[in-house]
């Protein structure tokens, strides 16, 4: 079965946190009268699931202890998985820049994507993450694209990597460039040295979710 990256999201034009290696959108015009879902940024690994395999953002990643609970949460929801489809979300289990002390999973959701290659709309997304059993990232705006809605939005850049706009429908893997798009802190990486290489801290989860 094919893997795939996944596609590497363009900066809003005032997004802070771009770099000169990031990509940049040159404006919003894809998203202009129609309905979005802007969601919380986690600061995770992108990690995808298959129905027989997983892999982090690199499809040939390589064993790391901060992947061992989304593999035992993929041992559970496998089987629910179609053949050819993903579901593509954050690995939360270890601190990164970050810190969070009550996630409802180690795992959110933020797309699913089918054996076309077709992202799927969010409410069917949703309703696939009730059946799976799992979390999606949490919705901070759902409606049609409101400029004064991103103008008035104050994103806390202590205790949050930033936010994700994406358009509402579904849409095909080589539309992703004009259907998602983040806005990421200034600075956002905040340590010296990346959170693989340091000792592994867990992220605290909400008192009624398992650790198992």
């Amino acid at each position: 079965m094919k893997r795939f990256k996944y596609p590497r999201t363009r900066h809003l034009p005032w997004s802070p946190g771009g770099s000169n290696d990031d990509l940049m959108a040159t404006g919003v015009e894809p998203f202009v009268g129609r309905r979005v879902i802007v969601t919380e940024k986690m600061d995770g690994e992108n990690t995808t699931l298959y129905r027989d395999h997983l892999h982090a953002r690199s499809v040939d990643s390589r064993h790391h202890p901060s992947r061992d609970w989304v593999k035992a949460l993929h041992g559970r929801v496998a089987f629910q998985i179609p053949e050819g489809w993903r579901l593509c979300g954050e690995n939360l289990y270890a601190i990164h820049s970050v810190t969070y002390r009550a996630l409802p999973s180690y795992f959110m959701l933020f797309s699913i994507w089918d054996a076309a290659n077709r992202c799927l709309g969010w409410d069917e997304t949703c309703e696939w993450a009730e059946r799976f059993g799992v979390h999606t990232v949490p919705v901070l705006y759902d409606g049609v694209f409101d400029p004064s809605w991103f103008e008035a939005s104050a994103c806390d850049a202590e205790v949050s990597e930033g936010y994700v706009v994406r358009l509402a429908e579904g849409f095909v893997f080589a539309e992703f460039g004009g259907s998602v798009a983040k806005w990421v802190r200034k600075d956002h990486v905040q340590t010296d040295e990346h959170w693989m290489h340091k000792p592994l801290v867990p992220n605290g989860l909400a008192e009624t979710e398992e650790e198992s």
